[in-house]
């Protein structure tokens, strides 16, 4: 049986997060530090942040120069379907709703452009259940 968030994981390696906040107590901060600290290159996307976790923030995915993997989205529902469009315009593997974030439509429309979607799912819990080796 394949795994497809292992082999996404697995294949890309620059994050482009919608939603990363600098403040250390917010989710997006912690999780984009973690995937930081596990080899994953960060891009910031917040138009209220100008530099995050060393990293240059860009007001949307659209602005972003350089080429995306997955389009990992901290943001509500109702906002989903415009950054899934944005991840389509800049070809990314994947799009990664973090837990809590569902819209059936936009992940649909995600699938049927030939990307990568995982849903409900928080990054960090997925990539250490698959590769932070477990110490006993």
């Amino acid at each position: 049986m394949t795994d497809a968030i292992r082999d996404l994981l697995e294949t890309s390696k620059t994050l482009a997060v919608v939603g990363l906040s600098s403040k250390p107590t917010r989710a997006s901060h912690g999780v984009s530090e973690y995937m930081q600290s596990n080899g994953y290159r960060i891009i910031p996307v917040n138009p209220f942040e100008q530099k995050v976790l060393g990293e240059p923030a860009y007001p949307t995915v659209d602005t972003v120069p350089d080429p995306i993997d997955i389009v990992v989205i901290f943001r509500k529902p109702e906002f989903v379907p415009e950054v899934v469009e944005a991840a389509i315009r800049k070809n990314a593997k994947g799009v990664w709703m973090q837990e809590g974030v569902i819209h059936e439509a936009a992940a649909a429309r995600a699938k049927a452009a030939g990307l990568a979607v995982v849903m409900d799912h928080c990054i960090l819990k997925e990539h250490a259940k698959r590769f932070v080796s477990q110490v006993r």
